[in-house]
């Protein structure tokens, strides 16, 4: 039995993996195999729900009862999108035909999600659906428009607004493209190289181990989708070299989750964000990009500075050049990497292709690359990228799904327009920031435990009109709210990349979620500073974003010249030096958006905040005070 299991697991694995690249590059219509959208996500999701079945049975081994789960969840989906044509100017009604195999396949699907990703976002989804069936019971303003159990469920199962619908067809092209392009480098050996590149450069430096964290984890998550795998691939090499070093448990455990997590928030890929949102705001994905460099940017150095300061405060020595890689060596070995980042940059920005093309031609340069130099030969490598692979996209496909349902309830119910209106109302009632700080709050809450595409479709959907309605610009918008949607990340009581950071350096989990906190604060505050000064997000002429970036840059920088390192021994005083040297920092950075960034005013501040946090530490240091 075990044996037919693993058969047919692996058949649907290779079914989901180059399946999906044929229907990236249309090769059924090269075949003369016409096919409507629906017609492909339909059998493609119902493969994903029963390869979850095989890969999380109920018990210690999947048996009968996960086969035929699968196998019902094939044959209904596929029933689904046979029909859904006919069912459309069919005058027969909801029968018994049409609605059965709908909620069958829903429920398998919402089990598959369960298992998949776990119960907080599976008790999201659930609640959704009881509102949609439910909610026209509520009072004004939150009174869902009445669908009965019959037409949801059709609604659901068979229209594109629904699960079929945008956020499943993103998953199944775009995010499956960079994920195999993803899944290659891994396998390839490129995690090793930007670590070692990180270790060559930055190892001897002071702090050297967290600033090798710092630069290999911000390296591999920009083209990496998830912040746990990005950490349990640098951190069990940065982790412990940052604690030899000197560091703090629960300061080497944060350092590796903001690290890493940056990641889903750092162009190009942005954990395949940046597609969704180009999707959503119909623009294009270079728009996103561009928008996301310079708050990505600025969130690293945040992390950077403070690292150095950290190191300073604590007398914390690099490691010895003779224990580091040779920064040559490491390039002649892993250029193989390097060539296909460089391709996927000219794919998509200079040739202009679509981001599912151009991931996919990067993959086949680093294949071709990895078979001249001989890595990529042995069956168990290929295995390992299909296989491996394809285990990697079920909890995106459930959660794709499982976002389907969310859309699709916030459609026909009306409850996204409810939201919408309650939001709006508080922000003409209390002001704009207000109503920012609450945005930010929900979008934590609703973020935590999920991964981020689908905190993004969630939040999107939910907040985003409210913004863009108190004169927000839209990327603006979008950016604000995935942010915070990451911050959920780092921020306790779930914290889930401070963490599983926190179990590989054996430190306190609580100190380590806070001390991450800390770490990354400026992403805390970046989101509020650019729905007032677009320049952050590279929106305005160059002199308005110079003068931005160096505020910013400025205030970064002092705020992590902790009380420590200004010498206060009292730990009454060190606490008050802290408190006013974050509200000087804070009021620096948003000078240019007080003033205007052009102004003698914001340009005035921003002189005297780089000359004390950038110039006047330079003095010191030559001078040996």
């Amino acid at each position: 039995m075990q044996l037919f299991v693993r058969i047919l697991l692996r058949i649907y694995y290779v079914w989901l993996f180059l399946g999906g690249i044929a229907w990236v590059l249309n090769i059924p219509a090269r075949l003369g195999i016409p096919l409507i959208q629906m017609e492909w996500l339909a059998p493609y999701l119902g493969v994903a729900i029963a390869a979850v079945y095989l890969k999380y049975p109920y018990g210690k081994d999947a048996g009968p009862f996960e086969i035929l789960a699968g196998f019902a969840a094939i044959g209904c989906w596929i029933w689904g999108a046979l029909n859904s044509e006919a069912w459309l100017f069919s005058l027969s009604g909801n029968t018994v035909e049409k609605v059965v195999p709908g909620l069958i396949a829903l429920a398998l699907m919402m089990e598959g999600l369960r298992k998949a990703c776990g119960p907080s976002i599976t008790i999201l989804v659930w609640a959704l659906i009881a509102y949609g069936l439910f909610g026209h019971n509520l009072p004004q303003p939150l009174q869902a428009n009445y669908i009965d159990a019959k037409s949801l469920t059709m609604y659901l199962y068979t229209d594109t607004n629904a699960v079929l619908g945008l956020v499943l067809a993103i998953v199944s092209t775009l995010v499956l493209a960079f994920m195999v392009f993803g899944r290659m480098m891994e396998v390839s050996g490129a995690t090793g190289f930007f670590t070692d590149f990180a270790m060559a450069l930055m190892g001897h430096r002071r702090g050297g181990p967290a600033k090798v964290a710092v630069v290999a984890s911000s390296l591999f998550g920009s083209v990496s989708s998830s912040p746990v795998g990005n950490i349990m691939s640098t951190g069990v090499v940065t982790i412990p070299l940052m604690k030899k070093t000197g560091f703090r448990a629960h300061q080497a455990a944060a350092i590796e989750a903001v690290a890493s997590t940056g990641g889903q928030i750092a162009p190009p890929v942005m954990g395949a964000t940046a597609f969704l949102m180009a999707e959503f705001l119909q623009i294009t994905y270079l728009d996103v990009v561009i928008a996301a460099l310079l708050p990505a940017i600025l969130y690293y150095a945040c992390l950077y500075f403070q690292v150095d300061a950290i190191a300073r405060r604590e007398g914390l020595h690099g490691l010895d050049r003779s224990e580091l890689p040779d920064i040559w060596t490491v390039l002649k070995s892993g250029w193989i990497f390097v060539l296909p980042l460089a391709v996927l940059m000219y794919l998509l920005f200079w040739k202009g292709m679509q981001p599912a093309f151009s991931a996919l031609g990067a993959t086949l340069v680093l294949i071709a690359m990895a078979v001249l130099k001989r890595r990529f030969l042995n069956r168990s490598d290929w295995t390992d990228l299909i296989f491996k692979g394809a285990e990697g996209m079920l909890p995106i496909l459930m959660i794709a799904g499982g976002a389907g349902v969310v859309v699709g309830i916030m459609n026909v119910s009306g409850l996204a327009q409810s939201l919408s209106f309650i939001l709006t109302q508080t922000g003409n009632s209390l002001g704009l920031v207000p109503m920012l700080a609450l945005t930010a709050i929900l979008s934590i809450i609703l973020g935590m435990g999920m991964p981020s595409t689908a905190i993004y479709v969630v939040l999107a959907t939910v907040i985003g009109p409210s913004l863009t309605r108190m004169g927000v610009e839209p990327l603006a918008a979008h950016l604000f709210i995935f942010y915070f949607g990451v911050m959920s990340f780092l921020t306790p009581p779930v914290a889930v990349s401070s963490y599983v950071a926190a179990g590989l350096a054996k430190a306190g989990m609580w100190e380590t979620g806070w001390t991450g906190m800390r770490y990354s604060a400026v992403a805390f505050v970046l989101p509020f500073l650019w729905c007032y000064e677009p320049a952050l997000l590279l929106d305005a002429d160059w002199l308005s974003i110079m003068v931005v970036a160096c505020a910013t840059l400025s205030a970064i920088k002092l705020f992590s010249m902790q009380p420590k390192a200004l010498s206060l021994a009292s730990a009454a005083t060190s606490r008050i030096a802290g408190l006013l040297l974050a509200c000087i920092s804070l009021g620096v950075a948003c000078a240019p958006a007080l003033f205007g960034a052009t102004s003698i005013s914001a340009m005035a501040v921003t002189l005297v905040a780089f000359v004390l946090a950038f110039v006047v530490p330079s003095i010191w240091a030559k001078t040996g005070d």
